[in-house]
């Protein structure tokens, strides 16, 4: 049986990699007087729904995934939260919810 998960994945650069799109944000918060921001890093959040028959082969998917298409892993590292949807809707507000992170 199958059960079906939701993912919620964040891909951010490594903090030794420069961050071109953060620094334009910064200077533009600055010209508009908000001179209290440090540092802005810039990453992507995606979100996606999966089966597998279990937890353990949703996360090897997932891994996969991220390491193969929707991070670069040489300069980002990305984390995930897994959700089992088929949990939470057997057992109502039940969250089932599991992360895992990748440097």
């Amino acid at each position: 049986m199958t059960k079906q998960y939701q993912a919620h994945i964040y891909v951010t650069l490594r903090p030794s990699v420069l961050d071109p799109a953060g620094t334009a944000v910064k200077s533009g918060l600055a010209q508009m007087g908000y001179d209290n921001v440090e540092q802005i890093r810039i990453g992507k959040y995606i979100e996606l729904m999966l089966q597998a028959t279990d937890e353990v082969t949703a996360k090897e998917q997932l891994e996969l995934i991220c390491d193969r298409l929707l991070a670069n892993p040489v300069i980002e590292n990305y984390r995930f939260d897994l959700i089992d949807i088929s949990r939470k809707e057997a057992k109502g507000n039940s969250s089932g919810r599991q992360q895992a992170t990748h440097p």
